[in-house]
């Protein structure tokens, strides 16, 4: 489904887009965050979780390949797949075994076939004009769900 992107000219819209997606999200849930080096993936994924109420530390798993955060609502597992070399390195990981909480995902692409029907992609980048934007797309129950936040 088609969804108009959304300008980020600045850090502050960014930590707006959070706080509209936050709300939004519940068990079981995949949002993946795409785009080239710098486009500001963990920015958005550390947004979203300090709107879900973290207040600590938030580093980015690229060396660790996983974080896991405790949100009055439900886990977040934060994931870096970028040093990922084949789909299946995502079983140590324990990636088939999260079903109590929120997976967002930081270089979806390198987990192939395993991501699930069921998600929402952020495709960050920069448009024609040089500003910063997200590109929503929905699938599965995203389609129903989606209110451009």
């Amino acid at each position: 489904m088609p969804v108009s992107p959304i300008p980020l000219p600045d850090l502050a819209a960014v930590e707006r887009l959070a706080q509209k997606l936050a709300p939004l999200l519940k068990v079981g849930d995949m949002l993946t965050l795409e785009g080239p080096l710098g486009a500001g993936k963990t920015t958005l994924a550390r947004d979203i979780l300090r709107a879900l109420g973290i207040t600590g530390d938030v580093p980015s798993p690229t060396f660790t390949l996983l974080q896991t955060y405790d949100t009055a609502r439900f886990p977040v597992y934060h994931f870096d797949l970028y040093r990922l070399k084949h789909e299946s390195e995502l079983d140590e990981l324990g990636w088939d075994d999260i079903t109590d909480g929120v997976t967002l995902v930081e270089w979806p692409e390198k987990a192939g076939v395993r991501l699930p029907k069921d998600r929402l992609t952020l495709r960050l980048g920069v448009d024609a004009n040089g500003q910063r934007q997200c590109e929503p797309q929905l699938f599965g129950s995203w389609v129903q769900r989606w209110s451009q936040p």
